[in-house]
């Protein structure tokens, strides 16, 4: 099996609101997925307890796809979003498709800093 894995690691987010919000942020990456062309076939969402003196708590999520899989993890005491989009390409190449995902779910949080990667996955068809 092949496929496209990215990862991306965002300091600096400008929305502090959106990583504390499992409600909306998990509107917006399912809307992104299939604007993308994209198959969301389920999802699940977690928010973690704010911490001492008043720290938010972040958010894991994910959303499960035809094709595989969206993660995040949030830490808003940190302004910090870590993201990992993996595509299965059998069938058909998802790779553009993985890639404008990725783009739309950085823009989303507007970060200072994003350190992207790009990892080629199991070996193609002969």
């Amino acid at each position: 099996m092949n496929g496209l894995h990215l990862t991306a690691d965002l300091s600096g987010c400008a929305d502090l609101a959106l990583l504390v919000d499992a409600s909306g942020l998990a509107q917006q990456c399912r809307a992104a997925t299939e604007a993308n062309g994209l198959t969301v076939v389920g999802d699940h969402w977690h928010r973690f307890p704010d911490g001492p003196q008043g720290q938010l708590g972040g958010l894991t999520g994910m959303l499960l796809l035809a094709e595989s899989h969206v993660a995040l993890h949030t830490w808003p005491e940190l302004g910090a979003v870590t993201l990992d989009v993996y595509v299965c390409n059998y069938g058909a190449d998802n790779s553009l498709k993985a890639r404008s995902l990725m783009s739309a779910l950085v823009a989303l949080f507007r970060p200072q800093q994003a350190d992207c990667q790009e990892l080629q996955r199991g070996r193609r068809p002969d």
